[in-house]
């Protein structure tokens, strides 16, 4: 079997799903390669992915334009309000901060949505639009060449495009492919991740309690439930997923200070280890990176799933304007500009404020309670930093704007 094709993507996780269908209906003939695209295991049972992804505003705007919003209302919780609690026992604490959506115009800052049916409407998606050649498999060897990138996969064939948009993950094939280097850094840490149920309502309002172990953050869940991603150290991280049910219960609910009343976890929890990564070059070689083959970091202030609908949006842009040859060198070299700068600012926040919680130096403990003392006390900067949440430079077309 032999295919060619405009575009072949790498990756049949949401970043790689949205980077296909934002690809295809641009106009281009995408191929996807990776394992079997289908409905998970939902957030009801004990198996499958039990995360859940927060998709800010502008990440909704772009699936909305792609067709998929209607199908992710349902299962998914607004959020109105994003809360910053300081739960460490050290000397300086910092003020709680509370964001709110209103304070900025804004309806909500985006919605909850449990990863299951996020991938289950993606899919459903992919294989109602015929622009996309959906092949189960992953892809054995990477070739690139001057004219086209060739694709062998593990099943048997070829797929040889002009551009490969590499969604495969942390340890991307098609990235070490193109020669392009990256380096890899972590801190030690796990995030146990489960949902819960509790007594009182959490009013479409998100709470990240900053430890000395890394943020435990409640995502509000339709209804009296929330998602937790508890990140910690390795070790605790596995011995809070071996505590039964009721013992692990009561865990949380002291760590949230009891802010949403009786806490009862439900079943299934999984613990994924953390790492952070950033790749020299953002495309080379005929391939562009896409989601976690582009940036990986720990998962504080929703950024993630965020930033890879990013890389689709920047990398449909780039592509149309290169329509002829979307993996011409002048093509990767736009998207490398267009990335670079949100990539960077983003895992420099992240790294930083996840460093900062570690740290037992004072200097660091300090300018952490200073800063969000300032964004506590200063509406102007408080609205500055909800825009530039949102988006790399909302703040700033934010200030320009305001009158």
């Amino acid at each position: 079997m032999q295919i060619e094709t405009d575009i072949v993507v790498a990756g049949t996780g949401p970043a790689g799903l949205v980077t296909a269908l934002s690809l295809a209906q641009a106009g281009f003939s995408v191929a996807l390669a990776g394992p079997p695209v289908g409905p998970q295991a939902g957030p009801s049972t004990g198996s499958g992915d039990r995360r859940t992804t927060a998709l800010m505003k502008p990440s909704l705007d772009f699936l909305d334009r792609l067709g998929l919003l209607d199908a992710l209302r349902p299962h998914a919780a607004p959020l109105r309000a994003m809360r910053i609690a300081d739960a460490t026992a050290r000397l300086l604490r910092s003020p709680t901060v509370t964001f709110r959506a209103a304070e900025i115009g804004e309806e909500m800052f985006g919605m909850n949505i449990p990863n299951a049916h996020l991938n289950a409407a993606l899919g459903s998606a992919v294989g109602e639009t015929p622009a996309i050649r959906v092949l189960s498999s992953l892809v054995a060897r990477w070739t690139p060449a001057a004219e086209s990138i060739e694709a062998a996969l593990e099943t048997g064939g070829t797929v040889t495009a002009k551009l490969a948009a590499a969604a495969d993950g942390r340890r991307s094939p098609a990235r070490e492919a193109a020669g392009i280097a990256v380096k890899f850094w972590e801190a030690g840490q796990s995030a146990l991740v489960l949902n819960f149920s509790h007594a009182r309502p959490h009013d479409d309002t998100s709470t990240e309690f900053h430890t000395e172990d890394g943020p435990f953050t409640q995502v509000p869940l339709p209804g009296r439930r929330s998602s937790l991603v508890w990140v910690t150290r390795r070790r605790r991280a596995g011995e809070l997923a071996a505590l039964p049910e009721a013992e692990l219960s009561r865990l949380v609910e002291e760590r949230m200070q009891s802010m949403l009343g009786r806490v009862e976890v439900e079943p299934g929890r999984q613990v994924y280890p953390l790492a952070s990564a950033l790749p020299r070059r953002f495309a080379d070689r005929r391939v562009a990176l896409v989601g976690e083959a582009a940036h990986i970091f720990p998962p504080i202030g929703a950024q993630g799933l965020n930033l890879g609908i990013r890389d689709a949006e920047d990398l449909t842009k780039v592509a149309l304007r290169h329509a002829a040859d979307p993996g011409a060198a002048a093509a990767l070299a736009a998207y490398d500009r267009a990335r670079r700068p949100d990539i960077l600012a983003r895992s420099s926040a992240v790294d930083m404020l996840n460093r900062s919680l570690l740290s037992d130096l004072l200097p660091a403990q300090a300018a952490r309670a200073a800063g969000l003392s300032l964004l506590r006390v200063t509406p102007p900067l408080r609205a500055f930093f909800m825009r530039e949440g949102l988006r790399t430079g909302g703040g700033f077309a934010g200030l320009l704007s305001w009158k």
